[in-house]
Order: structure tokens, then sequence, then C-alpha cells
């Protein structure tokens, strides 16, 4: 059985450091107040950048939620830009309080990775879906479905990290990437899709069920 534990994303050591740094630096200069300030968002770094274990399902037909947060949109979509075809277009948003580390929906390959610059309107509005910076991830199941996972900057949102590149593998609730400091995550997935979620539902990446295909 897996063992729990939350160990910290490693892009998240530069913000952690300089923020102890300068708490330590204000409490040898005996600067209560700024150290107390500094303790603090140290310790809420530490928090957001956090990547705790989970517990995958088992079930080989159940497709994983990316993403901790809550669901936005529940759609059926005509998908000119990833997939080329009629699909279910789930939008999990995340607040700053959730985990932000991402993971993989489902067993499958790495077709292309596309990264495209944009803005950083809020990420649950309708400019921050067309218009803001996003990292796509374009897999193929081993049955041949086509599955995106959109990582969406968000309005503090500045960087999308992606760990994977064309032709790895990965596997159903793998980490692939995260999004630091707000943002939201676009999954679109086959129209044949039985989707388990609704808008408003909260969801956990690699635990929650978004969907089950045939």
């Amino acid at each position: 059985m897996l063992a729990p534990k939350v160990p910290v994303a490693q892009e998240g050591y530069p913000f952690i450091g300089f923020s102890a740094f300068l708490t330590l630096l204000f409490a040898i200069l005996g600067l209560t107040g700024p150290a107390l300030l500094t303790l603090l968002a140290t310790a809420f770094i530490l928090y957001f950048f956090r990547d705790p274990e989970r517990f995958i399902p088992e079930r080989a037909d159940a497709l994983m939620s990316p993403a901790d947060g809550k669901v936005i949109l529940v759609e059926e979509v005509m998908d000119q830009t990833f997939t080329g075809s009629h699909v279910y277009k789930i939008s999990i948003f995340m607040n700053i309080f959730n985990v932000h580390v991402n993971r993989a929906p489902c067993d499958g390959d790495v077709d292309r990775i596309i990264y495209v610059p944009g803005m950083f309107y809020s990420a649950d509005s309708a400019q921050g879906a067309l218009r803001n910076e996003y990292c796509a991830t374009l897999l193929t199941t081993g049955a041949g479905r086509k599955i995106a996972v959109v990582q969406v900057a968000g309005l503090i949102a500045r960087r999308i990290v992606c760990w994977l590149e064309p032709k790895d593998r990965v596997r159903r609730g793998q980490r692939i990437g995260l999004i630091r400091f707000g943002s939201r995550v676009d999954l679109y997935l086959p129209k044949e899709t039985s989707i388990q979620v609704a808008v408003g539902q909260k969801v956990i990446a690699g635990e929650t069920v978004i969907g089950l295909l045939p």
C-alpha cells in the first residue's frame, strides 16, 4: 500500500529558500515584525508547493482528474485546436489554496506538447479561456483515443511547468507538471466518455474519476 507523505515540488525550493533567508536575516537584525511576516510567507509558500501522494484507482476504464480544484465547465464542443473532433471539455479551476501539481488522466503516449504565450486574465473567466498563456499535452491511449490536457495560466500565475516531452509514456495519476499561483486545467475527452462529474463539484488530482471510457 502507498505510504502517505507530503513532499514539496522542487520548483518551490527557490521561493521557499529566499523567503526563509529573509526571515532569518530579519530575525538576526532584531526586526520582529518583518521576521514574522516573512515567516508566514515562508509557511504559505511551503504549503502552496506541497505535493502529496495520491491513491490512484486501479480500474482501467477510469479517467482521472488532472488537477485539484472545482469543476467550472462541462460541455460538448468541436475541438479544432487539439484533437480535431467532437469532445467533452471539462475545466477545473485551481485557487491558490489547492495543490497545484497536475497529473495524467490516463495511461498513454505523449504525441505533442504545445506551448502558447498569452495574457494573464482570471483563469475562470471567458477571456482567460481564450487568451491566456497555456501548455497543452496531447495524449494517445493504448486504444488509440485522443485526449488533451491543457494547463492554463491564471491572473497571478506567471509560469506553467510541464515535465513531459513528446514520445514519453505516462501512467494514470503520474505527475506531469504544475502551474504557479492560481490557474486552471482543461481536459478534452472523447465524446463516448461517460462523464462522472458536474459543474461545482470539487475534485482531487489522481483520485477523482472524471469519466469512464467504454
